[in-house]
């Protein structure tokens, strides 16, 4: 592809050198469609990077879009704050209908902000005010978001660094895998918490990401998360899934955990829970725990009923059956036979992934920065993940096509090809 050099004097001058994606991404983007993007001088590319997840039903989705234009055509509310509006009851009544009921979870549903650490931040508020205590125990790698407590359960050293202050009240412990196997999982965990004289403090909660994505796509064994909610069990924990970017279909079924088999005691949602890239997040939580006073943890901007319209046209589409599941198992093995065939012929690599999130590390983690950059200039978004960004991270949309998959994923080839 041949690209113009961009006039990007507005972001260099105007915006805070906090700007982080349009580095990787040197052009301007003026419409999207589907699983592609272009830019202001007409230039395409497909789009593995969705959102960092919250496009999963790809951009500008048509029945979507329809229906927040017959939304706002009749001057239906836009800002609610928490009032009780038309749209959050059909939003309510659908999530409780389609996805709860038919999974047998028995949550209350909160509207806690409208993003993903907003979430967060009330799933960690509610344990700590649950159960009276304050530690909660995160894993390596992890990643909550950008605010400070959810950087208190991250792992990123560059992120958490951001804080400018302590971060305290968490414990670390290893992901599974993280020892290679050498240690039985859990040995250290529950070890600390049995001896009085560890030094830790029982905790209110532990919060884990199924499979880590900006941690570089760590997944984590069934069984593993069935022993960490036994743990949990044991030991009077709170058990809290962060499916902010692996829920709504990303690994296959609406919730990241539902393989697994267990049923966590409060579940964090965002980026496609609206399906149109709108603000919204949802904390997910047993009965029993909401003990909640009115008022006692809101928002200016939690009441966003212009997604509550479509991420209810996202569920009557995409989970009223099981077709879209199926199809992302399908379009799982294509990219897995893709990623096979990468890291046989380089040495050192691997892949990992489920679903619709994989990722392909590189033995020198430069490598995964330098395929990133040639993917675009062959037209292609992708980012990268890790503790030192050596994962090409793929996040398509859920509704890709067949043959946009398959030219992006060859673009990932030949990207990786030509930069080793």
């Amino acid at each position: 592809m041949t690209l113009t050099q961009p006039d990007l004097r507005a972001f260099t001058t105007l915006e805070s050198e906090a700007r982080s994606y349009c580095r990787s991404w040197p052009t301007v983007f003026d419409r999207a469609q589907g699983s592609r993007m272009y830019d202001e001088d007409g230039h395409e590319y497909l789009d593995f990077f969705a959102g960092a997840g919250a496009l999963n039903y790809g951009h500008n989705n048509a029945v979507l879009k329809r229906a927040l234009l017959d939304y706002l055509e009749r001057d239906g509310v836009t800002h609610g704050l928490d009032m009780s509006t038309m749209a959050k009851r059909a939003f309510l009544e659908l999530f409780q209908n389609t996805i709860l009921g038919p999974r047998q979870l028995p949550y209350k549903v909160m509207f806690p902000g409208p993003t993903g650490t907003n979430a967060v931040e009330s799933a960690l508020k509610l344990a700590r005010k649950v159960t009276g205590r304050e530690t909660v125990v995160s894993f390596t790698n992890g990643f909550h978001g950008m605010s400070l407590g959810s950087l208190a359960v991250t792992g990123n050293a560059f992120k958490r660094a951001g804080a400018g202050v302590p971060l305290v009240h968490t414990t670390t412990m290893p992901f599974d895998n993280y020892l290679n196997g050498t240690t039985p999982d859990f040995l250290w965990f529950e070890r600390l918490l049995e001896d009085h004289g560890s030094g830790m403090d029982q905790p209110a909660a532990v919060i884990v990401e199924t499979v880590q994505g900006e941690g570089g796509i760590n997944v984590a064994r069934s069984q593993w998360l069935r022993a960490l909610a036994e743990l949990c069990r044991r030991q009077d924990m709170l058990l809290i899934v962060d499916d902010i970017q692996m829920g709504c279909g990303r690994t296959g079924a609406f919730f990241s955990f539902e393989e697994s088999g267990i049923t966590p005691d409060i579940v964090t949602v965002s980026k496609s829970i609206s399906g149109y890239g709108l603000p919204m997040s949802l904390c997910l939580f047993r009965p029993e725990l909401d003990v909640w006073e009115p008022g006692e943890h809101n928002g200016t901007f939690r009441g966003n009923n212009p997604a509550f319209v479509t991420a209810a046209a996202a569920l009557g589409t995409y989970w009223a059956d099981d077709e879209l599941e199926r199809q992302t198992a399908v379009h799982a093995l294509t990219i897995e036979a893709v990623l096979r065939d990468i890291v046989a012929r380089h040495s050192g690599s691997a892949y990992r992934g489920r679903g619709m999130a994989w990722g392909l590390e590189l033995d020198d983690h430069r490598h995964a920065g330098r395929a990133a950059r040639r993917a675009f200039e062959h037209g292609l978004l992708v980012e990268t993940a890790g503790a030192r960004g050596e994962v090409v991270k793929l996040l398509p949309p859920l509704t890709i096509t067949t043959d946009d998959l398959d030219d992006g994923l060859h673009i990932v080839q030949r990207a990786v090809d030509e930069t080793a």
